[in-house]
Order: structure tokens, then C-alpha cells, then sequence
């Protein structure tokens, strides 16, 4: 045996044996955390993103007045060194009162997210799995809430939830929200329950239920981790209108629609009411879309960023 011929040898059994020379492959969200970081919006959205997180929990901890504190000698005062953005016509200091309508909006954000995408995953999954009856009755369930006026429901069942706290209120606003991704799951689900793991899972005696927490849904993670992205500002926007028009959060818990509904009473004699909470509102939902796009983009394999 030559020389060469048995550095090669060598070289096969070293790395055969202690592994020393094997190329590690990444992962597939090593290359889609990798991708995302690359790109400059999402750098750019997370960024305002944790500022703003961090803003709403520890900057009213830095504020000299309680959220439930009354300034009962200055009422309507413009910004100043012993209120930083102001008061309200109750004498309530709009520093702290504004970062606790953040905190709140932010919560109900990702709590309408989670749920919204988790039932959607659930029925698009079961329906597209088992079709048939259950098909015919999950999509009829979907169809319906589809074309009920979801506003108009709100604001009939709100007199009856008023005092039911904002948790009954997140609830009702994710009812209204899992329909379309819901069908996007079941058409998924009818493609990947005829792969060749499905399969082997069903030979294997794995239940259906199983197959589906396990097998299906995991395998659509792209689509429903980009679903609740987007779900997150889509449910801070509505949060906010419902909010506004008095449907919303209620007295004495705040949030950013309640804050921009009092302050746009008197937005044109008194800007200070209005223009932070609404300032907040836009920073915030921009920061989650750009992190939202960008995810989007590295989770699609035409993207040029991913190319890139």
C-alpha cells in the first residue's frame, strides 16, 4: 500500500472513530434564525420591539406617581418635569397611565395570537385529517363564523361581558379570527396525511389524534408560526378599535384604544392626549409586521433574501 493510500485509510478510520472531520449540517431554523438576522428590518423590528416591551413593564417603575394616583392641581397640563407626557382631564399622570395601556395592548396581542392560530391548527387539522362527516361539519362551523358580523356580535354580547373582565374579551376576539388559516390548515393537512411518515404511523398502530399533534401540525410550523405573527397586530388593531368605539377594555384597566378613544375628544385643544398613545400604537404594529415580513421570508425558499 502506498504512502497516500494509507493517509487516506488513516484519515477515513480517524474520522470514522472519533468523528473529528464530520461536517455539520444546520438545522432548518439555524438557517431561518440565520436569514432573519441578516435582514436589516427584522433587526430593526426587534429592536423597537424589545425597547417597547421593555418600556411598558420597567418604565413605570421609574415614574414618581401610581396609575391610580390624581393630580388634583393640574388637570389637562402639558407635558412638564413633574408629569413627563402630561395629565388627562382627571389629573392622572399620562406617563404611567400610557406605558399600563401598552402593557395591556401587548398582552392582548399575543394572547388573541396564540389562540387564534392554536384553534385554526386544531380545526384545519381534524378536518382535513378524518374529512367526511367531520369535515362537513367543521367547515360548516368555519363558513358560518365566516360570514357572521363579527362587530356587530360584539357589541350585542358586550352589555352581558362588560363586567366579565378583558380575559372574556380576548376569548371573543379570537372566536372571530382562526377561520381563514383555518381552511389553509385543511388543505395542507390532505396533502401531507398521504406522506410516507403518515403512513408508517398508521401502520405502526399511532391513533389519528396522535398523528395529527404529532406528526401534521409540527410539519406546518412555517405557516402557523407566520400566522401568529401576523395575528398579533391584527389583534392590537382590533383590540383598539372595539376599544375605542367603548367595546373594549373597561374602566379602570386602560389599554391604547381606550387611551387614543379619551384622547381624540380633545386631540385638536389638548395634542398630548392623543399623540403618544397613538404614537405607540403605530410604532408597535410596524415593529411586529416588520418582524412578521421577515419571517415570512425566510420561511419561503423563493424568497431573495433567502437566496441571498
Amino acid at each position: 500500500m502506498s504512502m497516500s493510500a494509507e493517509r487516506v485509510a488513516s484519515e477515513t478510520e480517524t474520522g470514522q472513530e472519533g468523528g473529528t472531520d464530520e461536517t455539520r449540517i444546520p438545522g432548518r431554523w439555524s438557517v431561518v434564525l440565520g436569514t432573519m438576522l441578516r435582514q436589516r428590518r427584522v433587526l430593526v423590528g426587534l429592536a423597537v420591539l424589545l425597547l417597547l416591551v421593555a418600556a411598558a413593564w420597567i418604565g413605570p417603575l421609574l415614574s414618581p406617581w401610581g396609575f391610580e394616583e390624581r393630580d388634583y392641581a393640574s388637570f389637562l397640563r402639558p407635558p412638564s418635569p413633574e408629569h413627563w407626557l402630561g395629565t388627562d382631564n382627571t389629573g392622572r399622570d399620562l406617563y404611567i397611565i400610557t406605558l399600563v395601556g401598552l402593557q395591556k395592548s401587548i398582552i392582548i396581542g399575543l394572547l388573541v395570537a396564540v389562540i387564534t392560530t392554536a384553534v385554526a391548527a386544531v380545526v384545519g387539522a381534524f378536518a382535513g385529517y378524518f374529512l367526511n362527516l367531520t369535515d362537513k361539519v367543521l367547515m360548516w362551523v368555519t363558513d358560518l363564523a365566516l360570514v357572521l358580523p363579527s362587530f356587530l356580535i360584539l357589541a350585542i354580547l358586550f352589555p352581558a361581558i362588560r363586567d366579565s373582565g378583558w380575559i372574556v374579551f380576548v376569548l371573543l376576539l379570537a372566536a372571530f379570527g382562526w377561520m381563514i388559516t383555518a381552511k389553509m390548515v385543511r388543505g395542507m393537512t390532505i396533502s401531507l396525511k398521504e406522506r410516507e411518515y403518515v403512513y408508517a404511523a398508521r401502520y405502526m398502530g399511532v391513533s389519528p389524534v396522535r398523528i395529527i399533534f404529532r406528526h401534521i401540525i409540527p410539519n406546518m410550523s412555517s405557516l402557523l408560526i407566520v400566522d401568529a405573527t401576523i395575528n398579533v397586530s391584527s389583534a392590537i388593531i382590533a383590540e383598539t378599535s372595539l376599544s375605542y368605539f367603548g367595546f373594549g377594555v373597561q374602566a379602570p384597566d386602560v389599554s391604547l384604544g381606550t387611551l387614543i378613544a379619551l384622547g381624540s375628544r380633545q386631540a385638536v385643544t389638548h395634542p398630548w392626549t392623543f399623540v403618544f398613545c397613538t404614537g405607540l400604537l403605530i410604532v408597535l404594529v410596524m415593529a411586529v409586521n416588520l418582524i412578521g415580513e421577515g419571517l415570512r421570508d425566510a420561511l419561503d425558499p423563493q424568497s431573495k433574501s433567502r437566496r441571498a
